[in-house]
């Protein structure tokens, strides 16, 4: 147990466990009450009282404001999200605060929620669900009132092959599909002759008919050849990134897709022009879509998303795609984002590694330290 004193103001409950792990160590723990988001005001007005440390969440604004408020009092930020938009690194910097977030974690529950989320999309369960549900499933028919489409054997299209979009290709293959790859850093070599190998084996074996490929492509290529398409990019704003990724989805990108095409969004909502998404749904550029992130959230009542001539082929969702129970709440840090979120907080108010943030596994900026 620790000996040390620390007074941590958490913006959200990360679970009971976790936030019972820093008050076992000796923390002074406050935690939000509120399922929604605290006002900016009442952060900046916690941070002045002298707190050591908060838990953030990507619904909260963490800039010069708060750091300035906490400045020679506030020690570390821990981000309860892979994710950090919602901090302004150069801020962070500036006052020498370190902060962490849970990458890793989530890669498995995110990806195979995108790949079910296609899954259900393309073979119309929602559709299906709704028919019986309104009573209006009166008989068997081979083809009425409608159809969905396999994913067995088409072709997968992956943007961004980070973590997630790796492991989204993992489980594509699986599914016997061909897989093509954009990523702007350029390809992962190694990852993707292991790819190869797994599939020339499961040829070889008689386990799948065709014999599949992965490929790199541009981003082009990848949109117009996928039968699905599923995205996995940071946010990147003009001036932030050489590649930048608002908007990367917009009117003339979903114009290249194929009209039997599916969209799933996991990864950042502005990544994707929502209007124009809407437009291509109601125009039938694209043959549906599946988003579990938005330009603003909560999706606004007014989205052009929300309208019920385009709701067969556009499914919404929370931001749910992490939402399991080991991943959010596990106290493991190698399994659970509460665990890593905990021990990211740890390490920096303990000053684990010798105090040094840059060997600190989970800090973001660790130039502010070298």
């Amino acid at each position: 147990m620790s000996d040390n004193h620390y007074r941590v103001f958490a913006t959200c409950d990360i679970g009971d466990a976790a936030i019972s792990r820093l008050r076992e160590r000796g923390y002074e723990v406050e935690v939000y009450p509120s399922p929604e988001p605290p006002p900016k005001s009442l952060i900046v007005d916690k941070v002045r009282t002298g707190i050591d440390a908060l838990i953030t969440t990507l619904r909260d604004p963490i800039d010069a404001e708060i750091f300035a408020a906490g400045n020679g009092t506030l020690k570390a930020v821990a981000q309860y999200a892979v994710g950090f938009d919602n901090i302004n690194r150069a801020d962070a910097n500036k006052y020498r605060i370190p902060f962490t977030h849970t990458a890793d974690v989530l890669t498995e529950a995110t990806a195979e929620f995108a790949f079910f989320a296609l899954a259900s999309l393309a073979r119309k369960l929602w559709s299906a669900e709704k028919l019986l549900r309104d009573n209006q499933w009166g008989y068997w028919h081979p083809y009425l009132p409608f159809l969905g489409d396999e994913m067995t054997g088409k072709t997968m299209g992956i943007i961004g092959t980070g973590r997630i979009g790796q492991a989204v290709i993992k489980k594509s293959v699986g599914f016997d599909m061909n897989i093509l790859c954009y990523e702007a850093l350029g390809p992962n070599a190694d990852f993707a002759a292991a790819i190869q190998e797994e599939m020339d084996l499961r040829y070889r074996r008689k386990l799948q008919r065709e014999h599949t490929r992965i490929r790199y492509v541009s981003l082009h290529d990848a949109l117009s050849q996928s039968d699905f398409i599923s995205i996995h990019l940071p946010l990147l704003r003009e001036g932030e990134s050489d590649t930048p990724t608002y908007h990367l989805i917009n009117e003339q990108t979903l114009r290249s897709m194929k009209p039997t095409a599916y969209l799933v969004n996991t990864s950042r909502g502005p990544v994707v022009d929502e209007a124009a998404l809407a437009k291509a749904l109601k125009e039938h550029w694209i043959a549906g879509t599946a988003l579990d992130v938005f330009e603003k959230e909560p999706l606004p009542p007014d989205s052009p998303l929300r309208d019920p001539d385009i709701a067969d082929r556009c499914r919404l969702f929370p931001h749910f795609a992490s939402a399991a129970n080991i991943t959010r709440l596990s106290l493991d840090p190698n399994a659970g984002m509460a665990g890593r979120c905990v021990q990211g907080l740890i390490d920096m108010l303990e000053r684990n590694y010798g105090g040094d943030y840059t060997r600190m596994p989970y800090v973001v900026n660790k130039e502010a330290f070298r």
